[in-house]
């Protein structure tokens, strides 16, 4: 899959993930890449920046595993964007299949 094109759309993916349920970042990792071949350093840069801009927040769990793990939870106006970019993208892509003579998705 073309690197620019999976880049543009793993926020979305992310933001899909988390509405979910809250994870942290490997578990993210693991459950993208049944779908689109990811590297953890493609996703924790995103958290941040999703942190950032108030999508996400953040909190501390104990892991039997280790170390505590930093699990990511959407914020309402994460929701709200989650909500909204998936709105455009069911719109696009009905608007490629259009042009690729193939057939839309149902809604």
């Amino acid at each position: 899959m073309n690197a620019q094109f999976k880049k543009g759309i793993l926020e979305l993916c992310v933001l899909a993930l988390l509405k979910e349920k809250d994870r942290y970042g490997y578990d993210l990792v693991n459950e993208i890449s049944k779908s689109i071949e990811i590297s953890e350093g493609t996703i924790y840069p995103l958290l941040r920046r999703l942190k950032n801009v108030g999508y996400v927040k953040t909190y501390l769990q104990e892991s039997q595993e280790g170390a505590p793990r930093k699990y990511y939870k959407l914020t309402l106006k994460g929701q709200e964007i989650t909500d909204e970019l998936k709105q455009d993208w069911l719109e696009f892509v009905k608007k490629v299949n259009s042009l690729l003579g193939g057939e839309s998705i149902n809604e």
